[in-house]
């Protein structure tokens, strides 16, 4: 088989010994279900990486002391429709609470307990819709529960995101499933305890603490915190990764195995990283931007956000307009040092701009390009060999209208 083999239908619960459940606890007026629990049947090893925005939500600031804290997950609880973000105390009591009313229904300590929300922003959680979630979940927990519980946890997402990968290690299969939520409201910038995206990660790996955050950091970098929407954080934004050592294959750095096991996970964050952009609010076009031989890293990285997260350049790109224009206006204002007259730009593999002037290609072929569902830019700073990409999407009617009506 491939070094890294997709399993159909994949999802958190393809793992050995993981458990899942997504009901409907009335958090969202349309019925739909609300509540999803992710259970592993034995202690886990874990670790977290969340949004870096100050006005962080309840759950964050309960998961971030969990990560410092140690120990092992047990269960990871997330609701939809309501965020538990700037509710000041009371709302990270709540966060606490939903803590001890899981342990009570699973029968494990509060300190094996993550929750994470999602949802309207500056309400106060509804514990009556928390206890009814643990209520129905608890028993519904299932080896095939893992497609439900990504349903449950979707807000303005149009299909549920989830995906399981199996590698080989020493002859012992080892399985990684995740699951994400994300479509609007994405421009994370995930950071160690100090992703709307939620996302939760689970493996059969032995892994410990230390080497899950070793692992999943970096590529958190490479992968959600590549992706744009609309350039807007969220206050909730989280990551947990849970690992419950089933296939009994121990992953330590500097190893074969460690290496394996890192592109694996690497391959599942990003795969769910560019389902989000996919399916990102009103979104038509699947955009990667990429800056290559700059100087610096800071200004590859500089450049390249700038331009994903141009105004100008998602609305052009929905409305299949070539204007090169609006790209060069955003790597001027980015911040970036270069020198505009070593700078090329391409669409996919057509020239747009040689020498920082027009390149003379007729916009028939520019159009060709623009026109399709995804599509690379590429601004070759011509001046180093420091590169960076990101991945975005074009803004359209439908995301104007979609944010002027949401209201969870």
């Amino acid at each position: 088989m491939e070094k890294i083999e997709f399993l159909n239908n994949g999802s958190v619960t393809s793992v050995p010994g993981f458990l899942a459940a997504g009901v409907t606890a009335g958090f969202k007026k349309s019925g739909a279900p609300d509540f999803a629990l992710v259970y592993s049947e034995t202690p886990a090893s874990f670790s977290g990486v969340f949004t870096s925005c100050t006005f962080a939500a309840a759950p964050v600031l309960l998961g971030r002391e969990k990560v410092r804290q140690g120990g092992t997950l047990r269960a990871f609880a997330i609701n939809s429709g309501n965020a538990n973000a700037c509710t000041g105390a009371q709302g990270l009591e709540n966060a606490r609470k939903s803590c001890d009313i899981a342990a009570a229904k699973l029968n494990v300590p509060a300190s094996d307990v993550v929750v994470a929300s999602t949802g309207r922003i500056g309400v106060q959680m509804d514990m009556s819709l928390i206890e009814r979630g643990f209520e129905l979940a608890v028993p519904a927990l299932s080896a095939q529960g893992g497609n439900d519980a990504s349903r449950a946890i979707m807000t303005t997402d149009t299909v549920p995101k989830s995906v399981a990968v199996k590698i080989r290690i020493n002859g012992i299969d080892v399985t990684i499933g995740a699951m994400t939520k994300g479509a609007g409201m994405i421009d994370p910038k995930l950071i160690a305890p100090h992703a709307t995206m939620l996302c939760c990660i689970t493996t059969d790996a032995d892994v410990d603490n230390e080497v899950l955050a070793g692992l999943l950091l970096p590529c958190a970098q490479d992968s959600f915190n590549r992706i744009t929407v609309d350039g807007d954080m969220s206050t909730n934004d989280t990551v947990i990764i849970m690992a419950n050592g089933r296939s009994k294959v121990k992953i330590v750095p500097g190893s074969v195995e460690y290496d394996l096991f890192r592109e694996a996970l690497l391959t599942v964050m990003q795969k769910l990283a560019r389902e989000m952009v996919m399916d990102g609010e009103g979104a038509t076009k699947f955009v990667t931007v990429k800056v290559v031989n700059a100087r610096r890293r800071e200004d590859a990285v500089l450049a390249a956000e700038a331009v994903a997260n141009s105004l100008l350049c998602k609305t052009a790109w929905f409305g299949n307009d070539p204007n090169w224009g609006r790209v060069v206006a955003a790597l001027g204002y980015s911040g970036a040092e270069f020198d505009p007259a070593k700078c090329n730009i391409f669409y996919d593999e057509t020239p747009v701009v040689r020498n920082g002037g027009d390149a003379g290609t007729p916009e028939c072929d520019l159009l060709d390009v623009v026109k399709k569902r995804e599509f690379v830019i590429t601004c070759d700073f011509g001046e180093g060999d420091e590169e960076y990409w990101v991945w975005s999407s074009d803004l359209s009617h439908e995301y104007v209208t979609i944010n002027a009506d949401y209201h969870t």
